[in-house]
């Protein structure tokens, strides 16, 4: 349809799997699910409700008559009653006993649950598919030096590799929180509209032992551990709040990558993916832009904003309910998790695609070396003698004048060949030339690469094989 406003996140981010989990059809075939959940249970528990009823139920679970449901809540205004209608219509002899005992948050809030946990699983297995690429990048350009920065100026030596391991370490921390908050998710269970079951007392006969176990059997039914403990009519708004936080954590490490890449780029070090066939822009043909991480960048600061949307919702809940947290928890938990499975795909695409410059690197490296290695200079000198303030000082005042030829004059840096004609040092141009290689000042990087591969990543990919489709052999 051309003539009406239709979401980017579906139309052009977000994947066919996770548009899936928000989908109708997801939504309402879980209502159903529940309401047979709910049905078994209460057979199970001793009401009268036939094996033929449940069996009816359970036929027509995934034939969802929307048309019907849509008529009815045009005239009832109420989504769950207008379903409850439309399912009973299909299920004349378990019309009945639909929903019984049951408030409109038994379907709404333990289907919000069910979703969000699907939703979990599908960012879980897209990160774990991030870490494995990115650990092989890390992996083949551990060894790589590179320069370092420390306020976007040039400082120590790195590697590549071990740069992109800093990414790799923030994405495994949001595995951990992912992993954490999966652990956490109970189901609302059938705790009636203010929380206390007293509908299912009276249903029970008093009998305070089967409302209990009524909230264990549902939550076994749909493949939980249990139900939350207490609540009001709903589950806690919080928890979409811990929920979503978790979404901006992977949002944070993105961007994080995303600008780090933004820069490489700018630098011509290294470079998202691009087309042979892909024009960077309309008016400058030349033009390599990094859009791919500046869309994860744009996406990003919506998931981090997004979470402020359940953070009041939860801070502004009255008493047991109130009916201000419905339309803004349809629009920010589902895009919320549409833009972080956008996110999590196009991180996939620009890490399996980056192209490495080592001449580029290894140029801008020893432009700058030269000052890297002073310290080592001096400590060699001192070494024959000299005097280390002396030396401090002669070393400052050539480092200057040797900025100021690059960047006033634009000349090379011509540090080395001042140090070697100052007899202070005692050293030669050719003494000089041999200590500047790189992965001489690279300290631990390599190791350290290969140590967080081994120690963290690789566990983590070998617990995860089934989920990642590997084979035995993890190649990190």
């Amino acid at each position: 349809m051309t003539d009406k406003y239709q979401s980017p996140l579906s139309e052009r981010y977000a994947s066919k799997e996770m548009q899936y989990i928000f989908s109708p059809d997801m939504k309402f075939r879980t209502w159903r699910k529940l309401w047979i959940a709910l049905a078994e249970t209460e057979q199970e528990l001793g009401l009268p409700i036939t094996d033929e009823q449940i069996a009816e139920l359970k036929a027509a679970k995934d034939d969802i008559n929307y048309e019907v449901a849509k008529a009815s809540e045009k005239e009832v205004r109420h989504d769950v009653m207008s379903h409850v209608y439309a399912y009973g219509q299909q299920c004349p002899t378990a019309k009945g006993i639909i929903h019984l005992g049951a408030t409109s948050c038994y379907v709404g809030d333990n289907t919000d649950v069910i979703i969000m946990r699907e939703a979990l699983y599908l960012v879980r297995k897209k990160l774990l598919n991030v870490i494995s690429e990115l650990a092989k990048f890390a992996d083949t350009y551990k060894e790589l030096p590179t320069l370092a920065f420390t306020h976007f100026q040039p400082a120590q030596p790195t590697t590549v590799g071990k740069r992109a391991s800093l990414w790799l370490n923030e994405l495994v921390m949001d595995l951990s929180d992912v992993d954490y908050i999966i652990s956490q998710l109970k189901l609302l269970g059938s705790k009636g509209t203010t929380g206390t079951q007293a509908s299912f007392l009276e249903l029970f006969d008093g009998d305070h032992e089967k409302c209990k176990e009524a909230d264990r059997r549902i939550a076994r039914k749909m493949g939980f551990d249990a139900c939350f403990p207490v609540s009001g009519q709903t589950y806690s708004r919080k928890l979409d709040t811990r929920v979503l936080n978790v979404l901006s954590g992977i949002a944070q490490s993105a961007h994080k990558f995303s600008n780090d890449i933004r820069l490489l780029q700018h630098l011509k070090e290294i470079e998202e993916p691009f087309e042979k066939s892909q024009i960077g822009s309309s008016a400058m043909a030349y033009k390599r832009n990094p859009m791919r991480s500046e869309r994860i960048a744009s996406l990003s600061r919506y998931v981090m904003i997004d979470v402020l949307n359940p953070a009041i919702t939860a801070a502004t809940q009255w008493f047991e309910r109130t009916l201000d947290d419905s339309a803004n928890k349809r629009l920010s938990v589902p895009e919320a998790f549409l833009a972080i499975d956008g996110i999590l795909d196009l991180y996939m695409n620009v890490v399996d695609g980056l192209v490495v410059y080592p001449k580029v690197i290894e140029q801008r490296l020893m432009s700058e070396l030269p000052f890297m290695a002073t310290e080592n200079i001096m400590m060699d000198a001192v070494k024959r003698g000299g005097d280390r303030q002396e030396l401090h000082e002669r070393i400052r005042t050539h480092s200057m004048e040797a900025g100021r030829m690059v960047k006033v004059e634009g000349k090379p840096n011509d540090l080395l060949e001042r140090i070697a004609a100052d007899p202070a040092f005692g050293t030669t141009m050719e003494e000089l030339q041999a200590i500047m290689n790189p992965r001489n000042f690279v300290g631990r990087a390599p190791e350290q690469v290969t140590e967080f591969l081994d120690e963290v990543i690789r566990p983590i990919l070998e617990e995860n094989k089934e989920v990642l489709g590997m084979t035995a052999e993890i190649n990190v």
